[in-house]
């Protein structure tokens, strides 16, 4: 059995060939070769700043939308969970708006209840995204029709080089799942504005919301979400049931019966075995409907040889 070197200071953590399948959703794929949690933002400026040039470094929060494929990935991983959670309300008194500064380590989950709790409307919509905030700034996530950005007016970067940058949300395009702008730098943290709402709770909208979704998507269970981007003017699950794909099964990956755009880790799936998946399901609907399904979900790393079961 091969063990985990670590190396572990006041201010960060780094093990050596540390297992993404402790650490993705979809609990699967293969090792970091460096896996580095740092204790503050100061402390990952620093280390960053130490790192080759040419060093592959992935930012990863609660791994909701990565797949590790099984050979690992020869790079650093960057773990933001439990750092960058500054969570702070802005007001305006003589505004009907109000801003928050949110760290890309704060779960969109927890951003919905905080500004539900202080008032603002606008941001429900984050309960139902499954990851941090740095990630849905880096892919414009949504949910129940709203996205992240149009709500973004500053944002700060963080690069290779350990500086911490502000900028402007004009400095930045988005549209459906993509932004771009980024120069070889990370978001660690934006403001947001959000509009004052008088004498409602808006708990109740989440409520709804969450309740909504768990009638629809599966929810409990190993999955990324979300796989694929819905093509203009259509829905990527309704392609997909129409070529009757829902409980399709490639080793321990499926496509959910309950939602045609979820792939399931049903029984010790290989990073292999969900990648496989994900492409029988983009050429089954290019033959079929003339559409090539783009995935939302990030795929990384090396394939390696393939794993024994």
């Amino acid at each position: 059995m091969v063990m985990n070197v670590m190396n572990k200071s006041d201010d960060i953590t780094i093990i050596d060939d540390e297992p993404m399948s402790r650490h993705t959703s979809w609990r699967a794929g293969g090792a970091a070769r460096q896996y580095v949690q740092a204790n503050s933002l100061t402390a990952l400026a620093a280390f960053l700043s130490t790192l080759d040039e040419d060093e592959d470094v992935l930012w990863m929060g609660l791994g909701s939308n990565t797949l590790v494929r099984d050979g690992g990935y020869n790079g650093t991983v960057i773990a933001t969970q439990g750092v960058m959670t500054q969570l702070e309300l802005i007001d305006d008194a003589d505004s009907d708006k109000s801003s928050v500064y949110v760290g890309a380590g704060v779960a969109s989950a927890k951003l919905a209840r905080f500004c539900s709790k202080h008032g603002l409307k606008g941001a429900e919509f984050f309960a139902g995204i499954p990851g941090l905030v740095g990630g849905a700034l880096a892919m414009n996530a949504g949910a129940f029709g709203s996205e992240t950005w149009p709500l973004v007016v500053e944002v700060e970067t963080l690069n290779r080089r350990g500086e911490i940058t502000k900028r402007n949300a004009s400095e930045f395009e988005y549209g459906y799942r993509f932004v771009s702008g980024l120069q070889d730098e990370w978001f660690v943290s934006a403001t947001l504005k959000l509009e004052k709402q008088e004498a409602k709770d808006n708990t109740i909208d989440i409520k709804q919301l969450l309740a909504r979704r768990a009638v629809s998507q599966p929810t409990g269970v190993a999955s990324c979400g979300s796989v694929f981007r819905n093509p203009e003017g259509k829905y990527a699950a309704q392609l997909i049931e129409d070529c009757d794909l829902k409980g399709t099964r490639i080793g321990g990956a499926i496509v959910s019966l309950k939602h045609a755009n979820f792939i399931i880790n049903d029984n010790g799936a290989t990073a292999a075995d969900i990648e496989s998946l994900i492409e029988l399901i983009q050429k089954t609907v290019q033959d079929k409907h003339g559409v090539l399904l783009q995935t939302e979900v990030k795929i990384v790393g090396d394939k390696g040889d393939e794993v024994e079961k």
